[in-house]
């Protein structure tokens, strides 16, 4: 537990924004090559890439111009942790990084994890509910922060859907896939059906609820209107 908890300091020293001694932010100023970062900011950085081919550009490292990797660093960092926890021998977890979550086992013997996912339009129901083993569970959505993800084909905030949430097995790709998919509004229903193992749940601005085919498996609990 140790070893995780100096994990996840470690990487927000690396990797915040919000810290003006942080590298990534004396990297966005140009006081820092990738080369004299610690080695995990080009793996992110290669990751962020990925992302960008994967989504067409919808999922960017520098939201607003600024160097910003954070939709790739919590999912990443979190993930990791968790593999941590389980290399040391506890091989039955949940992590919570920020709503986001990483599972490995299950929640007892013969007992699938459970995720309840906040309604993003009636605060403190449900909208659905996962279930399963070693998975991973991400929403993007505006029930906390408003509308804050930026399309970067438009540079406006996207509108489109006001939340959705995806499930898979590693937290560093559903996250970041999460965010470039509520980025992309209604169009991601299409998209995430070529994503291998990655299924969708989402609550369009106008309220309609849609999910991916394969949701189901997951133990869909229809939404409230």
């Amino acid at each position: 537990m140790a070893d995780a908890v100096a994990w996840l300091h470690r990487v927000d020293a690396v990797f915040s924004p919000c810290r003006a001694d942080s590298q990534i932010s004396r990297l966005g100023r140009g006081e820092l090559t990738v080369g004299q970062c610690d080695q995990e900011v080009a793996e992110v950085l290669d990751l962020c890439r990925a992302a960008a081919r994967t989504s067409g550009g919808r999922f960017s490292s520098t939201p607003g111009g600024r160097l910003d990797p954070s939709g790739m660093v919590k999912g990443w960092a979190v993930e990791r942790a968790s593999q941590i926890l389980y290399e040391a021998g506890a091989r039955h977890h949940c992590l919570n990084g920020g709503g986001d979550i990483q599972a490995r086992g299950e929640a007892a013997p013969g007992r699938p994890w459970s995720v309840g996912v906040a309604h993003p339009l009636h605060p403190g129901d449900l909208t659905t509910v996962v279930r399963g083993r070693d998975l991973a569970v991400a929403t993007s959505g505006t029930a906390e922060r408003g509308h804050h993800i930026v399309d970067p084909h438009s540079g406006r905030p996207a509108t489109g859907l006001v939340s959705i949430t995806l499930v898979g097995r590693h937290l560093t790709e559903v996250d970041a896939m999460a965010t470039a998919a509520f980025a992309m509004g209604d169009d991601a229903r299409e998209w995430i059906l070529s994503l291998d193992g990655i299924e969708a749940f989402a609550v369009a601005g106008d309220v309609r609820v849609w999910w991916t085919p394969g949701f189901a498996e997951h133990g869909l609990i229809p939404a409230r209107g």
